[in-house]
């Protein structure tokens, strides 16, 4: 009888000996969670990490306040936001958002930091009448945003688990409480990334972009420049064995970082008859070029006392040194990368660990190096290796903890 006989959706007949399909096996919680890991990923280590360097700024701030230091406090009711937006740098960048930039007389010219952090947080800040949370809004969506793409970036090249471990040290890193303050770092990742997730997409418009607003957040924003151009220069190769011609859109894009730095600086030239007032500035804080091996080389000069007797007394420069440790292994970083033919990710890591040691001083190196985000993307592929992934993990977590309630109490950092 009909009834009795098996049949298929397309109601066929069944041939004898025939293995029935598979019914597919429905997805568990855990697959769902796993397809959607470029979501989930980033923002679970994002509220880690950042809850854990609220919880820490908020108990280190009563436990060791150093009275010796003269301290400010623009939310004195809120010690987490006050941490947060009151600290060093973010005064800089709330006056020019409120007040705009000011250079002839000043003893520390606020010309010397770049644009576009104070134009957020003034268009911000007139939206929720209240600058210092736009702020910080700000600039902890774009450390988001950064965290989101720096994920995709490293799934396409390297897989599911690399891009998972390179969102993580990327928001553990020492200094990576920078990027939830009101400090241009978070805004730059953002642009910075954007620039080689469009340019890898072939988005050159877009990648141009994203280049211009990186160069008008900070002066090394013109390092997307070669990440753009060794991008381009993939493309021609694949377009000679093609035959498709010359790429001129990749090569535009290459250029569009320095449009701008060439936009503040006609700000500049407009406002105080000064282009370079940027740089003129930094000498303020004692920043001019000079050869990298001048920052470095009264490290070197012995101790009265001796190596040994000042390393057991810890009387050497520990600030100095930490610094100049960072720098040392993200030019490392940036050699292995070129090593592997990585040409784009290593010259912009190589490049922005070298430059900021060019400007005479050692200080807030340990800063500068957060945003060279290929790095992180290669300390992503080594974790596979537990040992190596234990390893940056308690370092990387222990150098947050101890710099967080540092910061949070007025020593300088970075």
């Amino acid at each position: 009888m009909r009834f009795l006989k098996p049949f298929n959706a397309k109601n066929q007949e069944m041939r004898e000996g025939e293995t029935p399909p598979a019914t597919p096996r429905p997805e568990t919680g855990s697959r769902r969670m796993r397809k959607a890991g470029w979501f989930w990923t980033p923002l679970l280590a994002f509220l880690i990490t950042r809850l854990g360097i609220a919880a820490v700024a908020y108990f280190s701030t009563p436990i060791f306040f150093d009275s010796n230091v003269p301290p400010y406090h623009i939310r004195p009711d809120h010690v987490v936001v006050d941490v947060f937006a009151s600290r060093w740098d973010t005064g800089f960048y709330l006056s020019i958002a409120e007040n705009g930039y000011r250079y002839e007389g000043e003893r520390l010219p606020s010309v010397a930091f770049f644009p576009l952090l104070p134009v957020f947080v003034r268009g911000l800040g007139a939206l929720t009448g209240d600058a210092l949370l736009g702020g910080l809004l700000i600039t902890n969506l774009a450390l988001l945003g950064a965290a989101y793409l720096l994920y995709r970036v490293a799934q396409q090249a390297w897989g599911h688990e690399a891009a998972e471990r390179a969102v993580w040290y990327l928001l553990i890193f020492p200094t990576s409480f920078f990027g939830s303050a009101i400090y241009s770092e978070s805004l730059f990742l953002f642009f910075a990334i954007l620039a080689l997730y469009l340019a890898r997409r072939k988005v050159w418009l877009g990648a141009a972009m994203a280049g211009v607003l990186a160069a008008l957040t900070r002066l090394l924003g013109i390092l997307v420049a070669p990440l753009l151009f060794f991008e381009w220069l993939g493309e021609q190769k694949e377009w000679r064995r093609e035959n498709k011609g010359f790429s001129w859109k990749g090569l535009a894009a290459s250029g569009a970082p320095f449009l701008g730095t060439g936009v503040y600086m006609l700000y500049l030239q407009l406002t105080f008859g000064d282009a370079l007032a940027f740089s003129h500035a930094s000498a303020a804080w004692g920043r001019m070029a000079s050869s990298p091996l001048q920052a470095i080389s009264g490290l070197f000069e012995r101790p009265v006392q001796g190596w040994m007797a000042a390393i057991s007394a810890g009387s050497l420069p520990l600030d100095n040194w930490v610094d100049l440790l960072f720098v040392l292994v993200f030019i490392g970083f940036g050699t292995v990368l070129l090593f592997q033919r990585q040409w784009s990710e290593g010259t912009f890591v190589l490049l922005g660990a070298l430059l900021p040691l060019s400007s005479g001083l050692l200080m807030s190196q340990r800063r500068y190096i957060w945003v060279l985000f290929p790095a992180f993307i290669l300390l992503g592929r080594w974790g596979a290796h537990p040992w190596v992934d234990r390893a940056i993990t308690a370092i990387s977590l222990l150098g947050l903890g101890l710099f967080t309630a540092l910061f949070a109490n007025w020593y300088w950092v970075g």
